[in-house]
């Protein structure tokens, strides 16, 4: 699939995407989980390239679920370290870019210390940049940002008349970030795994084969093909 192949006045406003399938890649190839992790940095710097390329102007991707720290304390421990060095190598390059970096997700005592402050200091070097907004989900779970707006609710006190769905968006992770158009898994899976589970009510999902060490942007425009072959109807019926 190429650039050619996308009809560039419907491209997606948002694209999320579940980056899955490092951990089988490396058992494929005799390697340690932790190999199919460091393979899977050049997957999404592609996609974040060809995302640019095509004119998306949000990106979000999943990077931690609040379920992962469930895995040998050697992965965790692994991701922690990545991630922070995957912030020091790349966020001045997706600056120049004019990507702008941010976070979702909850800042809780697992997470450590310093790679919180990678994380805030990426968003704030690139908190001007307006050409794409790319947010990673780490240590995120759908059900957990609902439970935290809902928290917040009861927190200020809104009287039970006042809660409808305008309340509860406006108190989500980033109440600015529209709703996915878009929401891409790979390795296989037909899952969406506690993505987030507000935001995609109306997303167009495709599920790929491809592992995400993998994927390339041929695959991200791919799957914007097939979004772009479907009809959005978000509960109602096509005029005749």
């Amino acid at each position: 699939m190429s650039l050619a192949d996308i009809d560039r006045s419907r491209v997606p406003v948002h694209i999320a995407c579940v980056m899955d399938g490092n951990g089988r890649w490396a058992n494929i190839r005799g390697l340690p989980r932790t190999e199919g992790h460091a393979a899977g940095e050049a997957a999404l710097l592609d996609a974040v390239e060809g995302a640019l390329e095509i004119g998306v102007k949000w990106l979000t991707m999943f990077a931690f679920s609040t379920e992962n720290w469930r895995r040998p304390v050697d992965e965790v421990r692994y991701l922690m370290n990545f991630n922070e060095g995957l912030l020091l190598r790349r966020r001045d390059e997706l600056h120049e870019k004019g990507v702008r970096i941010r976070f979702s997700g909850r800042r809780d005592w697992r997470v450590p210390k310093r790679v919180i402050r990678r994380m805030d200091e990426s968003a704030a070097l690139t908190a001007s940049n307006k050409r794409m907004t790319l947010t990673m989900a780490f240590n995120y779970g759908g059900r957990a940002e609902i439970v935290d707006a809902v928290k917040s609710i009861v927190a200020d006190r809104v009287p039970i008349d006042k809660v409808d769905e305008r309340t509860i968006r406006s108190r989500l992770y980033y109440p600015d970030m529209p709703d996915p158009d878009l929401v891409i898994r790979t390795s296989g899976e037909y899952r969406i795994s506690n993505f987030l589970l507000w935001e995609l009510a109306y997303s167009e999902l495709v599920f790929m084969d491809v592992l995400w060490p993998d994927f390339r942007r041929s695959h991200l425009y791919e799957a914007v093909a097939e979004y772009q072959r479907r009809e959005r109807r978000f509960g109602g019926v096509r005029q005749q």
